[in-house]
């Protein structure tokens, strides 16, 4: 189920799919290689701190900018890409622990 799989056909388009998503991911990860590089000394980088402390005050403040609608976001796509496998791994468990399910059952998943 592989977009690389595309790799060993013999059709052109399979393959500039193929490629399509290299330079795509590619493209991500120079993005995200170019964020991690912060001047802490500065600013404007991209890595945003949620604590600023200044140097001349004893006091802290948050600067985070997190919502209630960015975690239940968050929550939704989360348990949309990862419920599945907690679905299978929930049946997995059920059918291991019950000896009364035959061995075909148990094993099916």
């Amino acid at each position: 189920d592989s977009v690389y799989s595309y790799f060993v056909t013999d059709k052109v388009f399979g393959w500039f799919i193929a490629l399509a998503t290299i330079g795509i991911q590619v493209g991500i990860l120079i993005f995200f290689m170019n964020s991690a590089e912060a001047s802490l000394q500065n600013n404007s980088t991209a890595v945003q701190f949620t604590w600023l402390c200044p140097r001349d005050t004893d006091v802290c403040k948050d600067t985070s900018n997190l919502t209630d609608f960015g975690w239940i976001c968050f929550s939704v796509l989360m348990f949309a890409k990862l419920g599945k496998d907690f679905i299978s791994g929930s049946k997995l468990i059920y059918h291991s622990s019950k000896i009364t399910h035959s061995f075909k059952s148990r094993i099916r998943y």
